[in-house]
């Protein structure tokens, strides 16, 4: 039976060419060739939908994001607007959250980290701003469950 030593399992390891890894996103040497650009289909607003349709397929859109930041937030702000928005709002609503192809872009736009592009400037985006300073300190830490979904709109 062969005893091993600490160096002896890690001598294999020592004796691999090192690599570094770097994130890469915002490096000016990045060439980005690596980078994959997936085309989506533009945006098309669903005229043929009606009112009450298009607030539940925004209340489950608002919740099933790319990321969990974009789950949190919107789903809250679903919550919280969506019942009171007039059909112009939900069309801006439903525009800013399925136009962009990135879901850091609306996240950046919402935090104000990035400025909006001038489509998406409107009462929609700054109602959207306001709700994310979270002037009352709330706690948002996960989306709202699902039973709201089925109250009655305040």
């Amino acid at each position: 039976m062969q005893v091993l030593s600490k160096h002896s399992l890690l001598s294999p390891l020592l004796s691999v060419t090192s690599f570094r890894r770097f994130y890469r996103g915002d490096s000016p040497t990045d060439s980005q060739k690596d980078m994959i650009e997936i085309p989506l289909p533009p945006w098309q607003e669903r005229t043929d939908e009606s009112i009450e349709t298009k607030r539940a397929r925004l209340l489950y859109e608002s919740r099933k994001r790319g990321m969990l930041e974009n789950c949190i937030l919107l789903s809250l702000f679903a919550k919280e607007y969506l019942h009171n928005m007039t059909e112009k709002q939900l069309n801006l609503y439903d525009r800013l959250i399925n136009e962009p192809s990135n879901d850091w872009d609306i996240y950046y736009w919402a935090t104000e980290a990035k400025p909006a592009p001038e489509i998406f400037e409107n009462e929609v985006m700054e109602l959207l701003r306001e709700f994310t300073k979270n002037k009352n300190k709330e706690q948002r830490l996960r989306a709202p469950d699902l039973e709201y979904l089925f109250e009655k709109p305040r």
